[in-house]
């Protein structure tokens, strides 16, 4: 059983023209798959195409216009404490060092100060940020920025991971980084994610399963199966060069060049 089951999943947005009168827009159509847990599950689609929609649906934070989101068995219906979310644009707090920004999201639950801070602590070394914990963001480059977003995000200990495009702000070098970090991360904790990328090829590299939207309104049109053995971070180079990593590279590309037309 899917521990994340989309069901007819419609959203549509109303807006008003110049003159007052409504116009509706459909972004997301008819979505019906599941996402099992721990796994890391990415989906890419044309831009406009409803990804970063759907990641507030799962999360509560926009509730559909037909359809549900369940998350083991219980439909969403309003912010979940259970999810973790992380930006493209790092989202920190700047007048927060690095051991309070991590430590938000437990200050926000309540968690007493001696707790969270140990917490706090095991995830910062967890991302190799030890010894930078009073550190401000400026201080930080985009990729230490974006290990302390995550960070963040796995301290309360979500059992859903939201991920929009957090690495597109990155250069190529800090973005490949990041992705093994990731990697690494997930195969730690085992954490069920689900990770929004315009990028193929990180797409292949990262995913359990691809998830394809077609344009607006969007639809599914295939859910690819990433059959690559783990671990995939220890050679990233030879990984990409593998012949089936070129062949799903390849196919995906194919139906977004599809979803365009």
């Amino acid at each position: 059983m899917a521990l994340i089951d989309v069901e007819n999943l419609s959203v549509t947005f109303t807006r008003r023209a110049a003159n007052g009168a409504p116009s509706d827009i459909e972004v997301l159509q008819d979505l019906n798959f599941g996402i099992n847990a721990s796994e890391l599950l990415v989906i890419v689609g044309p831009s406009g195409a409803g990804k970063t929609t759907f990641l507030r649906v799962v999360q509560g934070l926009l509730t559909p216009t037909r359809g549900r989101v369940s998350i083991d068995g219980s439909q969403v219906e309003g912010p979940r404490k259970d999810c973790g979310f992380v930006f493209q644009n790092f989202g920190l707090l700047p007048w927060r060092s690095v051991q309070e920004n991590v430590e938000f999201g437990l200050e926000i639950r309540g968690v007493s100060a001696q707790k969270r801070a140990a917490t706090a602590a095991g995830y910062i070394d967890m991302v190799g940020l030890k010894g930078f914990e009073q550190h401000h963001p400026h201080e930080l480059s985009g990729g230490m920025q974006q290990r302390v977003g995550l960070a963040r995000a796995l301290a309360i200990d979500p059992r859903v991971m939201l991920m929009d495009e957090p690495f597109a702000a990155l250069d190529a070098q800090t973005r490949e980084a990041m992705q093994a970090e990731l990697l690494r991360i997930q195969n730690r904790e085992k954490k069920t994610m689900i990770f929004v990328t315009h990028s193929i090829e990180e797409a292949v590299y990262l995913a359990d399963r691809v998830v394809v939207f077609t344009q607006r309104p969007s639809r599914i049109l295939e859910i690819v199966d990433i059959p690559l053995p783990h671990p995939r971070w220890e050679d990233p180079e030879e990984f990409r060069a593998r012949p089936e990593f070129v062949r799903l590279r390849l196919h995906i590309a194919k139906l977004l060049k599809g979803a365009y037309a």
